[in-house]
């Protein structure tokens, strides 16, 4: 159960972006984990098959390309997109009832997805991870697999793209190498002090 935001505060979306590689889902695997801020982390839902270890409603809610048609046709997608052969959605209801409850709401999403909820709730707040450098980033990319020259010229490129697309967002944070702790805590600082802002953040979509 979700502990809930002081009531001093103002419930907030906060949409965390930046690009492939620069820690975002180890960053927010964190902040689940200590479970001490009382946020909601959004559970997309999407096509693709799972992965080996991920847990349907855990890691996403897995389904059919003709269920999540469905959910198009009703409305029940705050955003949603194709990638490559893939559906990637944030359901509605979700997203409601945890403001309902008072609680922030986390949605980890690419640069193209933070845009467009930008658009449909004008009033949430834009967060983007940005590495120390393109150096950094590649060797993350490499960990992970990103091994052939091609394919990491063109994460890299659209790495570069992302970056200079920054200045979209409201803040911007550095994942500086081996402090994700400092990462956190300056998210959860940012998110914090703008939850008390006065006038408040409207949030509504």
């Amino acid at each position: 159960m979700p502990k809930k935001t002081s009531s001093t505060n103002h419930p907030l979306v906060v949409i965390v972006s930046g690009p492939s590689g620069v820690g975002k889902d180890v960053m927010i695997d964190r902040m689940i984990e200590s479970d001490r801020f009382g946020f909601h982390f959004t559970v997309t839902a999407t096509t693709r098959n799972p992965r080996p270890g991920e847990q349907d409603g855990v890691n996403h809610h897995f389904m059919t390309v003709d269920d999540f048609i469905n959910m198009i046709a009703s409305d029940d997608l705050l955003e949603w997109a194709q990638v490559y052969d893939n559906y990637y959605g944030v359901p509605k209801q979700q997203v409601q009832d945890a403001l309902d409850a008072g609680n922030h709401v986390i949605i980890r999403v690419d640069v193209q997805g933070a845009k467009r909820l930008s658009e449909i709730i004008p009033e949430a707040l834009l967060i983007f991870i940005t590495p120390p450098s393109l150096d950094v980033l590649k060797m993350h990319l490499e960990n992970r697999g990103v091994d052939s020259e091609v394919e990491m010229t063109k994460r890299l490129a659209a790495a570069t793209e992302e970056i200079n697309q920054a200045s979209l967002f409201d803040f911007t944070v550095t994942n500086e190498e081996d402090q994700l702790d400092v990462t956190v805590d300056s998210v959860v600082a940012i998110i914090e002090s703008e939850s008390q802002r006065v006038p408040p953040r409207n949030v509504s979509f």
